[in-house]
């Protein structure tokens, strides 16, 4: 755990959204593929109960991240984790078949990317 908090702040702040991104993701879209049968209530509340632990992850890395970086930069950095999360699940979990427009989106953020974080 202490080489963990040995880590940069945008380091920290990164790997535990990128976790809460994971638990965010399914939240969001796995009922699609296992619970399509139910009520869409009992969807909503599975999902809320994945969610809580998204926030876990999330809130303690947005705090952190903002020590050293901006809350635009910090938005950005959760944009592209969000797309670098999305794609593996879509493909490999939903069974979505894999497409040129997430390269093309993924290039959209790196210019995003660039104009948030650079000098200036």
């Amino acid at each position: 755990m202490s080489s963990l908090l040995s880590l940069p702040p945008w380091m920290q702040a990164a790997g535990l959204l990128v976790m809460s991104n994971v638990f965010m993701t399914f939240a969001w879209y796995a009922h699609l593929k296992n619970l399509n049968d139910k009520p869409w209530w009992i969807a909503a509340l599975a999902s809320w109960g994945i969610a809580l632990f998204e926030y876990f992850l999330q809130v303690p890395g947005n705090r952190i991240g903002y020590t050293t970086v901006s809350l635009a930069q910090l938005k950005i950095m959760q944009e592209v984790i969000t797309l670098a999360v999305f794609i593996p699940f879509a493909v490999f979990y939903m069974q979505e078949p894999i497409k040129l427009d997430y390269l093309w989106a993924g290039l959209c953020l790196m210019g995003a990317v660039y104009f948030m974080f650079r000098a200036g």
